[in-house]
């Protein structure tokens, strides 16, 4: 395979050298693979912290910034950062008021995020956590036990920001970001396999011709493999998937949703934008308002072809928050 990199071993540190270079707002410290937001001191607010395996860029660190996450620990590739990446991360963006760990449910990123709330607290700091667990596809897979943690990230880490930007305890950014967790629902959509750079090939066969309906972010498998549909029909798949389980959660099991239509990397914006034609389609035929919309590249599965769905039931406050601004690498509006 051809890659734009220069050895598998050094993809990481050579990214986080980049984006150093790209955003002098951020400390990033290559060794240490922590990324921090320069004033994360600043002002006596709540920190949040995320992070997981490289590879789903831009989450997570390219959603550290104003509004949104203080810091993020990036893992090797499809692997999980270590204890005392977080417990770095929590010390640098601690200014007495807690810390809240934004945890994708994957058992790598579950057993060491608990592992570093234990030792932060041994440390004197206060940490919640907070497992997204968005995905509708299956229920257990290679990497998780339960629901897998996809594109619902992109919301809780967004308006749990917001809260804390806002100065909202750390008890309060804790219960939103759960709320947002609750509201949330993911499909995923594989046209074609990634690719790792230590592997240099195919991580799983797709033959052409062929889809996995219902794949996670690391190629794990789906619900089902069918022959390739149009959008419009990978649509109806989709939505129909998140709307079943999303059923009953919101006031009346009813009201606006917040709509990702995220690319998985190697997915162009002609096509993705194309594609949320369909989605907006099938939600207005179905009744469901759409409050906002977020369409392209977020959580990624380094060069998979394909797209997730994700909605999220939104009243009035998570609204609010969802608009306030943020300014990060890879979202910014209002500021």
């Amino acid at each position: 395979m051809r890659m734009l990199i220069n050895s598998p071993e050094s993809v990481v540190a050579d990214a986080l050298r980049g984006m150093a270079a790209a955003h002098p707002d951020l400390d990033v410290d290559v060794e240490r693979r922590v990324v921090v937001r320069r004033d994360a001191r600043d002002g006596r607010r709540v920190g949040v912290v995320s992070g997981g395996g490289s590879g789903h860029e831009p989450l997570h660190a390219g959603f550290v910034g104003y509004g949104m996450l203080s810091a993020a620990c990036p893992g090797e590739v499809f692997t999980s950062p270590v204890p005392d990446q977080m417990v770095r991360a929590a010390g640098a963006v601690d200014t007495g008021q807690g810390v809240l760990f934004v945890v994708k449910n994957y058992t790598g990123d579950v057993l060491n995020f608990d592992m570093a709330a234990e030792l932060a607290e041994e440390d004197g700091l206060r940490i919640e956590r907070v497992l997204v667990d968005d995905d509708v596809a299956v229920t257990d897979s290679l990497y998780t036990a339960g629901r897998r943690g996809t594109g619902g990230t992109l919301f809780v880490e967004k308006i749990a920001g917001a809260a804390a930007e806002e100065g909202a305890p750390l008890e309060r950014v804790t219960a939103l970001a759960r709320r947002v967790n609750e509201s949330s629902r993911s499909f995923g959509v594989a046209l074609s396999p990634c690719s790792t750079p230590a592997k240099g090939s195919p991580t799983f066969d797709l033959p052409d011709g062929e889809m996995e309906l219902g794949i996670g972010i690391h190629g794990e498998p789906g619900r089902e493999r069918r022959a390739a549909m149009p959008a419009r029909d990978i649509a109806e798949v989709a939505v129909g998937a998140v709307l079943e389980d999303l059923a009953g959660v919101g006031p009346g099991g009813g009201g606006p949703v917040l709509a990702l239509v995220n690319g998985m990397g190697a997915t162009p914006l002609l096509e993705l934008y194309g594609f949320h034609a369909e989605v907006a389609r099938v939600l207005a035929e179905r009744g469901v308002p759409v409050a906002r919309t977020l369409v392209g590249n977020y959580v990624t599965s380094l060069d998979m072809a394909g797209c997730s769905v994700t909605l999220c039931r939104a009243d009035d406050e998570l609204l609010r928050l969802w608009d306030a601004p943020v300014q990060t690498a890879a979202l910014r509006w209002g500021r």
